[in-house]
C-alpha cells in the first residue's frame, strides 16, 4: 500500500487529484490537506510515500512546505502542483529538492506517470538506506545489554556524519569492531577504511607510515611512498592504540585534522586529504596528558564523539548470545557440526573472570568446540576453559 498526501487549497482540484490517483491503483491510499500548515502537521505524524503540493496557498505556500518537509522527511518525494503563472517558481522548486511538477489542470497521463516514477524512487531510496544499515557479517556487534545497545544507538546517530570518534576500552573488547561499524554505516563505505596499529610501528617510522615520504628523506627511503592518510582519502582512517603514538607524530596528526592537509616526510609540499578519523586506545588519555605523553589539543580534536566499550565482565548478560554466535562461526570455519552448550556450561562461562574479554571468550569457545563432545557440558568448561 502506497500512502499519498495531496496538499491543495482548491477543493475541486483536490477532489480530482484524489479521484484520479485512487482509481488508478487499489494500492494507492490518498489523504488530503486543505492548506500547507495542515499538510506539514500530517507529514510530521505520518509516513507518506509521496506528497503532491500546490504552490500558491494561504497560510503557508508550497515552497515553504517543500523546504520544511525536506527537513522533516527528506526521503519522501514531493511533486509540486503549479498554476499557469507559477511555472518559474515550479522550476525553482526542483533546485530545492522537488521531484517534479505538474501543471493545472493536470494531464491524466502526465500525472499518473509522475506518481509512478516518484513512488519507484521512494522504494529505491528506502532500499538504499536499508542496505547502508547492513554491516558485513565479519563485523557484527553481538549483544543486547544496555551498554551495547547504547553504543549501537550512538553509531546510528553519528555514522552518517564526519564527526571524529574516539573509542576507549580494555584490550580484547572489540574497539576495532566499533570502528568498522562506523565506517560501514557511513556514506564513505565505498571508499577504503585504512587501519593503523600505532603500537606496532616503531616511533621513528610512524610519521612515514601515516604521511608517506619522499625519496632520500631518510636511510632506506629509495623511492617516494604515499602514507596511510593518502590511502584513506575519501574514506576512513582508523588509528588504533593512538595512545602509543609519538608526540611528533601527534603534532602532524593534529595539523591534518585542523587543515585537512598532510605533507610527506622530507617534503614541504602540502597534500589535501578528505579523511574521517576514528581513533581507539586502551589507555586513559587524560592521565597520559597529565604525564606529558599525549597532546591535550589532539585529544579534544579526536574526542568529538566518545564511545566507551565495556569489559566483558561488565556485560555478562551478553555471553549466551556471544557463545552462540562464536559456536556458529567457528563451526562454519572448521566445517564441523555446530555444538550446543548446556545451560550449566553457559552459567559457568558467565561466572568466569574474563580478563581477556571477547577475544578470550572466542578462544575458549573454539577450544571447547574442537576438544569437547557433541554437547559442551559444565564439566568440559571446568576441564578446558582454564587451560
Amino acid at each position: 500500500m502506497s500512502k499519498i498526501l495531496v496538499i491543495e487549497d482548491e477543493a475541486a482540484i483536490r477532489r480530482v487529484l484524489t479521484k484520479i490517483i485512487s482509481e488508478e491503483n487499489d494500492a494507492y491510499k490518498v489523504e488530503e490537506a486543505e492548506d500547507g500548515l495542515l499538510g506539514i502537521e500530517m507529514i510530521k505524524k505520518n509516513d507518506y510515500d509521496l506528497v503532491l503540493c500546490d504552490i500558491k496557498m494561504p497560510k503557508m505556500d508550497g515552497v515553504e512546505v517543500l523546504e520544511k518537509a525536506k527537513k522533516i522527511k527528506p526521503e519522501v518525494p514531493i511533486v509540486m502542483i503549479s498554476g499557469h503563472g507559477d511555472l518559474d517558481t515550479a522550476v525553482n522548486t526542483m533546485r530545492l529538492g522537488a521531484f517534479d511538477y505538474i501543471s493545472k489542470p493536470p494531464d491524466l497521463n502526465r500525472l499518473l506517470n509522475t506518481v509512478r516514477n516518484a513512488l519507484e524512487k521512494k522504494v529505491l531510496v528506502v532500499e538504499n538506506k536499508r542496505l547502508k544499515k547492513k554491516v558485513s557479517k565479519s563485523y557484527q556487534m553481538i549483544g543486547e545489554s544496555d551498554a551495547i545497545t547504547h553504543i549501537k544507538e550512538i553509531i546510528e546517530k553519528v555514522a552518517a556524519t564526519d564527526a571524529r570518534v574516539l573509542i576507549t576500552g580494555p584490550n580484547g573488547t572489540g574497539k576495532e569492531l566499533v570502528a568498522h561499524w562506523l565506517h560501514e554505516k557511513s556514506d564513505r563505505v565505498k571508499a577504503p577504511m585504512i587501519e593503523v596499529n600505532c603500537a606496532a610501528i616503531p616511533s621513528e617510522l610512524i610519521e612515514s607510515e601515516l604521511f608517506g615520504h619522499v625519496k632520500g628523506s631518510f636511510t632506506g627511503a629509495n623511492k617516494d611512498r604515499a602514507g596511510k592518510f593518502e590511502a584513506a582519502n575519501g574514506g576512513t582512517i582508523f588509528l588504533d592504540e593512538i595512545g602509543d603514538m609519538s608526540l611528533s607524530a601527534q603534532a602532524k596528526v593534529l595539523r591534518a585534522l585542523q587543515e585537512n592537509r598532510i605533507s610527506r616526510v622530507g617534503s614541504d609540499k602540502d597534500i589535501k586529504v578528505n579523511v574521517r578519523v576514528v581513533a581507539a586506545t586502551n589507555k586513559n588519555l587524560k592521565e597520559e596528558i597529565a604525564e606529558g605523553r599525549f597532546r591535550e589539543d589532539l585529544y579534544h580534536r579526536l574526542a568529538v564523539i566518545l564511545i566507551k566499550v565495556p569489559a566483558l565482565n561488565d556485560r555478562r548478560e551478553d555471553i549466551p548470545l556471544l557463545v552462540d554466535f562464536f559456536a556458529n562461526k567457528i563451526s562454519e570455519e572448521q566445517g564441523t557440526p555446530k555444538k550446543e552448550f548446556s545451560s550449566e556450561a553457559i552459567k559457568l562461562l558467565q561466572e568466569y573472570d574474563w580478563t581477556g574479554n571477547i577475544r578470550e571468550l572466542r578462544n575458549v569457545v573454539e577450544r571447547l568446540i574442537i576438544l569437547g563432545e557433541k554437547e559442551v557440558s559444565a564439566n568440559d568448561i571446568k576441564l578446558f576453559a582454564s587451560k
